[in-house]
């Protein structure tokens, strides 16, 4: 018997439709997975009866459990744009609200920098995304059923007849749903795992890292194995086998390609240095019920979006306009692009954030400002939003 290698392992994440209740696998919910950890921790019970003895006497077996997780993965190209990238489900977990796709459209004119009219109707809501060839930006605002504003100028302008790329947007919801999360190995004699009711608390996202990586942390109902399986967990009558799959063909995207505007009229950073977006949803589960063994839904919080990045100084007019809205405490718009590549981007927008008074770091050779825990706010499930194109 040989060692089971830590690179034999395969993930398929998919919603569920009920929660608790896995959802079926397909060789299209592969994800390039780079770490799941999942710990099932066992409630720490304290026996009072007297034993006579000093031995501790045990607890029993179904007693509660609390399921934490950690996944990280890197972000890879959208190989269909007619499917939901493979990270979808994640993000929709995470996020709450349903894909909105969008087939693309062709110019009829770009009436200034930032509005672009349509030879048609556009179908477009505040928020989703828009492509342009290696660059993605959003509709801040729906002008009519044909044109739109974009949050921040593309910086080839599209010409006319020109063709506006398709996208999934995302954005979050009044409830979560629910993932399940397959965790596959090899050979199939080694122990699988199957994540059930995976309730996404937490998602980070680094820039300027080798890669381009997303990590997503939470909750789960129950971990399931191969080995002690039971009929009836997680609604299955039998241990989900490994879909029959070819090897998973993708790119994943270096960690520095992409795009930075930040400002009350948004302009692009070539200075900063690293980021780093952190999304909260103030997860608990439902599993302190009297009668119930496993937790019986999710009970997301209050949102929690902030947002650190490094820069520069410079002298330029935007550089000291981001000073100075922090000091006043205003707002600006704020949009990440990963990657520089149709197929392999992925944009996030924030249409308000506080900037807070940066720190000066002056122990390099350049002046760096640091702006720490930037809180984004909205109206109502319009904090953020993020698209894959």
């Amino acid at each position: 018997m040989g060692y089971v290698s830590s690179n034999n392992n395969r993930f398929y994440v998919t919603l569920e439709g009920s929660y608790g209740v896995a959802g079926s696998v397909t060789p299209q919910n592969r994800i390039p997975a780079v770490k799941l950890t999942a710990k099932n921790t066992p409630e720490r019970l304290q026996r009072k009866d007297k034993t006579g003895s000093r031995t501790y006497a045990g607890i029993p077996s179904n007693i509660r459990k609390t399921t934490n997780f950690e996944l990280s993965t890197y972000m890879t190209n959208w190989a269909d744009p007619r499917t939901t990238p493979a990270h979808g489900p994640l993000f929709q977990a995470c996020f709450g609200a349903a894909a909105m796709s969008w087939a693309g459209g062709t110019v009829a004119s770009s009436v200034d920098p930032v509005t672009l009219a349509f030879t048609g109707q556009h179908g477009l809501t505040v928020g989703q995304g828009v492509a342009n060839g290696p660059e993605i930006r959003f509709a801040a605002e729906i002008v009519d059923s044909q044109t739109i504003r974009l949050n921040a100028p593309f910086t080839n302008p599209v010409p006319a007849s020109g063709a506006i790329g398709p996208t999934v947007t995302y954005q979050p919801g009044a409830e979560l749903p629910s993932a399940t999360i397959f965790d596959y190995w090899s050979p199939g004699t080694a122990v699988q795992r199957v994540l059930a009711g995976a309730a996404v608390d937490q998602l980070k996202i680094s820039l300027n890292g080798d890669f381009h990586e997303f990590q997503f942390s939470g909750q789960a109902s129950d971990i399931l194995d191969s080995v002690s399986f039971q009929a009836g967990q997680a609604a299955l009558a039998s241990f989900p086998p490994e879909p029959l799959t070819s090897n998973l063909q993708y790119s994943i995207v270096p960690g520095h390609l992409g795009q930075i505007w930040l400002g009350s009229s948004p302009t692009q950073f070539l200075t900063v240095t690293k980021a780093q977006l952190a999304f909260g949803n103030g997860l608990s589960l439902r599993a302190n019920e009297f009668g119930a063994a496993l937790p019986m839904a999710i009970a997301p919080g209050l949102r929690s979006l902030t947002l650190d990045f490094n820069l520069y100084q410079g002298d330029d007019a935007g550089t000291q306009a981001l000073y100075a809205v922090a000091r006043q405490r205003s707002t600006i718009s704020a949009m990440l692009q990963l990657g520089q590549q149709q197929g392999q981007l992925l944009g996030i927008y924030l249409p308000q954030i506080i900037p807070e008074v940066p720190e000066f770091d002056d122990m390099e050779t350049r002046q760096q400002w640091q702006f720490q825990s930037c809180r984004a706010q909205g109206t109502l499930n319009d904090e953020i939003f993020v698209a894959f194109a």
